[in-house]
């Protein structure tokens, strides 16, 4: 179903952001990991993390993590050394995406997990038992939530995990963030360049409270962005917050975005844009924030490019192809270029009549093209909204409480 998005004149509103799902999924499982878990304050209610806690909780032998990626992973994991048999599939798209990587170093130290369908992806068949541990090497350049789920699972293998990324690693902030999670459940961690050493040990765990999400921020430093007039207040973030994202902060800048720091979040208003074309920056460390800036700079008119977004074609969608194709209904042709950079030098189509944006079952399409109504003096049309239950369940309320309207294409406003 297809939803019209209009935009207030002016963007006044206070958002109390959902907490964040890199956090809270990497503290369930460190939380599974400890003989005796601790209470987590502020855990999102997103999809992804949703399904990670039904899992965990109920102990079923077969496991639907619908669209969760990450959960995917880090439960494949987690279940490797968990006694037991297990199955974990997917959606359609899930069953898609691949899994292979990690499966095979999972193997390599001992752990039982055959594919059930196509070698490669899931499903998963698991039988779960102790793992060896042992000394593995993996490219740094695939996605970093499998070398997440190998760290935060290796303290209970009998030999421990010492582990080589290989090249150019990315997305190196989501790296740093599971080490420090696991430093603070008491977990004994050498970094060694570009080699990673875990001893066997015992988790031991803490009371913790969950941060905002800085990915959720984005969305509205977009809005910002490409207001005329907006004052914003987004809770819960910090400027020493565990999150890669918040360089987001430093990119918005730039962009005609001031934040200020204050007691209880942050402060977001209009300023003069400081920032020479084309805007070149690289999203190695990163990779979600690429759709947000993109639609941004497109917006603005502001000429860009990208690299370092090998990872964006394995996503929920080929975010790439996704991106050019969605531009390209509101006159923005972008080019791509081996699968790790998307640039816009100017170039110009005739938009299409009443464009309709898809967003192919991707919650970040969806957030990133909404802020596209501020542009638009008949909104945007979007479709498939729902999809942003994936990380920000309340989304389109809190688009609501800041003014924006939604319609059901061709019908009434929604209050």
């Amino acid at each position: 179903m297809d939803y019209l998005i209009k935009a207030p004149a002016k963007l006044r509103t206070t958002v109390y952001l959902p907490a964040s799902k890199s956090i809270s999924n990497r503290i369930l499982f460190l939380n599974a990991m400890s003989e005796i878990p601790q209470e987590v304050q502020n855990l999102s209610d997103c999809d992804d993390t949703n399904v990670m806690l039904q899992a965990l909780q109920s102990r079923q032998g077969d496991i639907n993590i619908q669209a969760a990626g990450t959960a995917m992973r880090f439960l494949t994991a987690y279940l490797a050394g968990e006694k037991g048999l297990w199955t974990i599939t997917g959606t359609e798209r899930m069953q898609n995406r691949p899994i292979k990587i990690l499966v095979e170093a999972l193997n390599s130290v001992g752990a039982r997990i055959e594919y059930m369908n196509k070698e490669g992806f899931p499903p998963l068949r698991i039988n779960g038992h102790t793992l060896d541990g042992g000394e593995i090497s993996l490219d740094g350049s695939i996605s970093s939530q499998y070398i997440s789920a190998l760290l935060m699972a290796a303290p209970r293998m009998v030999n421990g995990l010492k582990l080589h990324l290989l090249g150019q690693v990315i997305s190196r902030p989501y790296l740093q963030l599971t080490i420090r999670l696991m430093k603070e459940f008491g977990i004994d961690v050498v970094e060694e360049e570009q080699t990673l050493i875990i001893p066997p040990q015992q988790y031991t765990p803490v009371p913790f409270t969950v941060e905002s999400d800085w990915s959720a921020a984005s969305y509205w430093y977009e809005m910002v962005a490409l207001s005329d007039e907006a004052e914003v207040t987004l809770t819960g973030l910090f400027s020493d917050s565990l999150q890669g994202d918040a360089q987001i902060v430093t990119l918005f800048d730039r962009l005609g975005v001031e934040t200020a720091f204050i007691s209880n979040g942050v402060l977001l208003k209009r300023k003069e844009r400081n920032i020479d074309e084309p805007f070149v920056y690289d999203f190695t460390d990163m990779p979600d924030m690429a759709q947000t800036l993109a639609v941004t700079c497109a917006m603005l008119d502001i000429h860009f490019y990208f690299s370092g977004l090998q990872s964006l074609k394995i996503k929920e969608t080929d975010r790439l192809a996704a991106l050019r194709n969605e531009l390209s209904k509101l006159g923005y042709l972008l080019t791509e270029q081996d699968g790790q950079t998307l640039q816009w030098n100017g170039e110009r189509t005739e938009a299409a009549e009443t464009p309709v944006i898809h967003t192919y079952e991707d919650h970040r399409m969806a957030m990133a093209f909404a802020p596209v109504a501020l542009q638009y003096i008949d909104g945007i049309r979007i479709a498939d909204i729902e999809v942003v239950s994936k990380s920000y369940p309340r989304f389109w309320d809190d688009l609501r409480k800041g003014g924006f309207q939604l319609q059901i294409a061709n019908s009434t406003i929604i209050d």
